[in-house]
């Protein structure tokens, strides 16, 4: 069977699998896999689609049409299995679910006469120069309704014939067990027929059975020629596809050769099957026990602050290596909270400002929504105008309500954030006081693989955080979310909380002070992807206990994170049991919520855009910004990474700005940050009697600092308003 040049186009596999889902319209499974032919799992409502490299799009359309046909009408029925050879069956079912389709999408008529012409034209049922006539009638009845439009398939008036329009008039299932059994009795009785006139008749010289009959010599042939086709088409042949030819009449076993043909001859149009050395997996998003991720805010304030008071009042400790109580000096906290404060005060401008872009932009986005209307009224000061004025109506102005927000801010609290972090605190903090200034709930979080989480006994761990599934995707159960900081608080609390986070900052171990990092929350590692799991749940449930429509939720983070791991069943034991496997490029994230998938390829920061790209196909309405620190040194291949053609010329500007707004990542909006410029308190402080150039140089310095702040800042504001 020879491939024409126009089968070798590549076929985007997406779109073919939202076509089947929209044709089904069902919550359909499709799966592109290295499979020989289509296939539809009626009980598990899996459609697993060939990656056909050298399919044509037209033969693609048809198969899809077909099998989505199989999904749509044929049910889970087997009873009966035991008296009708389940070919028979197919073919019969295969007139009927096409007819269906048609039907139901006229636009599909096109598909399936283009793709079986296809299939015609290269002589995919191995025809060649055979003479159809021969063939029994399934397999004759089967071309008819596949490329009968092409090649001249012969069918018998009388018996036959009925036989045919029974077949074309099918319209449940029921009918097609009906006809089916019909055809095969009808092919067995003709087997039966051709088997007692091609007996040869005994004599005494030919008891062994001795003949020189040519007719013999034929059907020896022709069973050789069978079995030798049929172990070609179950793999003992080389590259070279040749299907074994239509059965004629033979044993007692009848088969339908153009069925098996149909179903498993199309492996030549996937060349490169056999050379896969790895199957594609089905990966999803699990669903996550939120209470067993949370670390909530009241136990975190009540653990912090209760280690606070004891570094800031014990003067005694117990030292286990002496197992005596020694002195100790308590710790001071004047001098953090005094820079709170000053902090605090020159942050004050930066709200100011925010929240003034965010009025501003709030009423013109307002404005250019409002639309005036009639009230139905007469307008009495327009009276004497009727002679040549029509509008003599009062009017209103009305603006629509513009939608409420929300904001979901998610914190590195990984190792390498420890030199960014008290910048990266302080940006969060303008944030937070800008959000409690317009009125927008917000909550604070920071993700962590450290903190131990236990269960009323000490040692008992909590619990698994998600059911165990195979394929699903595994959220590790030492990942945890802080919940620092929400807007379901008092002012006052709120307060109080800043400046226990704030200690907490500066208790890491690389600032200036003496406080010591209460147990479980030093910097960890990077569970970003987790994290976006887990705001599968978190979103919506954000949205209906603060009873808003817009969400915008802001990661801020300095690097990229690893690739989950996914349950797949141990192949070792003969069980359920399921494994941890690690995801593999080529490997699909599936949402059977929105019908997308997406593939994930070999560069590991690309997983966590698969994950965003999910989420915002969940989330709409969601915004999901991303704020990047990088070092000096990193920032150009930060950006290459999304801009691969970036010029020496183009960096150097993106350079002097010392932030860039990325348009090609998973999130909604992507800011670059040199972590240099993170400062926003940048003091305008010169030695006395220095020089106008110095002055001028600090003054510019300060400035910059500012300006990049509030352009940042600013760009945040231009999304959620």
């Amino acid at each position: 069977m020879g491939v024409t040049t126009e089968m070798s186009m590549s076929i985007n596999y997406e779109i073919k699998s939202q076509l089947a889902k929209l044709l089904a319209t069902e919550d359909l499974v499709v799966e592109n896999r290295n499979v020989e032919t289509a296939q539809f799992d009626v009980e598990k409502r899996v459609l697993t689609l060939p990656m056909w490299k050298r399919a044509s799009s037209v033969v693609y359309d048809m198969l899809v049409g077909h099998e989505v046909g199989h999904a749509l009408f044929t049910p889970n029925d087997w009873s009966w299995e035991d008296r009708i050879p389940k070919q028979f069956v197919n073919v019969v079912e295969d007139v009927r679910i096409e007819k269906l389709m048609k039907r139901r999408y006229p636009g599909l008529s096109k598909s399936f006469y283009k793709g079986y012409q296809e299939l015609s034209k290269n002589d995919f049922f191995c025809i060649g120069e055979e003479d159809v006539s021969t063939y029994n009638l399934a397999d004759r009845a089967n071309l008819k309704f596949k490329i009968g439009n092409f090649v001249d398939i012969p069918i018998e008036s009388g018996e036959e014939m009925e036989i045919i329009n029974m077949m074309s008039e099918t319209e449940t299932f029921a009918d097609v067990i009906t006809v089916s059994e019909i055809l095969y009795k009808y092919c067995k009785s003709k087997n039966e027929e051709t088997q007692a006139i091609s007996l040869p008749n005994p004599t005494p010289g030919n008891v062994e059975g001795d003949s020189d009959s040519s007719d013999d010599k034929t059907e020896e042939t022709k069973e050789t020629e069978q079995n030798e086709g049929q172990s070609q088409l179950n793999g003992d042949s080389d590259q070279n596809f040749n299907p074994p030819t239509p059965d004629r009449v033979g044993d007692d076993k009848i088969e339908v050769q153009t069925d098996e043909i149909f179903n498993s001859g199309t492996q030549e149009f996937n060349g490169d099957l056999e050379n896969s050395l790895y199957q594609s997996s089905y990966l999803e998003v699990p669903s996550v026990n939120l209470d067993k991720v949370i670390i909530s805010n009241k136990r975190i304030h009540k653990e912090l602050q209760e280690s606070w008071k004891e570094q800031t009042t014990v003067e005694t400790y117990f030292n286990p290596y002496t197992s005596t109580y020694e002195k100790t000096t308590p710790v001071d906290p004047s001098g953090i909270d005094n820079e709170y404060r000053r902090f605090k005060k020159s942050a004050t401008k930066e709200v100011n400002y925010l929240v003034k872009e965010f009025e501003c932009k709030k009423s013109a986005d307002s404005y250019s929504r409002s639309f005036t209307s009639k009230t139905g009224t007469l307008d009495c000061t327009k009276l004497h105008t009727y002679k040549y004025n029509e509008d003599l109506f009062k009017k209103v102005n009305i603006i629509p309500d513009g939608k409420n927000h929300g904001l979901i801010f998610i914190l590195d609290w990984s190792g390498s954030m420890s030199d960014y972090l008290i910048e990266t605190t302080k940006q969060l903090y303008n944030l937070v006081w800008f959000c409690n200034k317009v009125n927008i709930p917000f909550d604070v979080y920071a993700f962590t693989n450290s903190y131990i989480k236990f269960d009323g006994v000490v040692g008992e761990y909590d619990g698994v955080i998600q059911d165990v599934k195979e394929n699903d995707l595994i959220v590790s159960p030492q990942f945890g979310l802080f919940h620092f900081l929400t807007s379901d608080v008092s002012k006052k609390e709120l307060e109080s909380q800043m400046i226990s986070l704030w200690h907490l900052v500066y208790s890491q171990g690389f600032y200036w002070n003496s406080f010591k990092t209460p147990n479980g929350y030093g910097l960890s590692g990077t569970p970003l992807n987790e994290t976006i799991v887990c705001l599968h749940k978190i979103i919506p449930q954000f949205q209906r206990k603060n009873k808003i429509q817009k969400v915008n939720t802001v990661i801020l983070t300095d690097g990229e994170a690893n690739a989950l791991s996914c349950y797949k069943r141990n192949s070792y034991y003969n069980d359920d049991r399921m494994g941890i496997s690690r995801c593999h490029a080529g490997d699909y994230i599936r949402n059977r919520k929105t019908g997308y998938t997406y593939k994930l390829n070999y560069d590991y920061y690309e997983f966590t855009n698969v994950l965003l790209g999910d989420i915002k196909q969940c989330f709409p309405d969601v915004n999901f910004i991303g704020f990047r620190i990088t070092g000096n040194s990193d920032f150009k291949h930060f950006i290459k990474r999304y801009n691969p053609f970036l010029t020496d010329d183009d960096y150097k500007k993106i350079k002097k700005q010392k932030s860039v707004d990325i348009k090609n990542s998973g999130y909604t909006s992507y800011f670059g940050i040199m972590a240099s410029s993170l400062s926003n308190d940048t003091e305008f402080d010169v030695e006395q009697g220095a020089t106008k150039s110095k002055i001028k140089n600090a003054f510019v310095k300060n400035l910059n600092s500012k300006s990049l702040n509030k352009k940042v800042l600013s760009k945040f504001v231009d999304i959620i308003s």
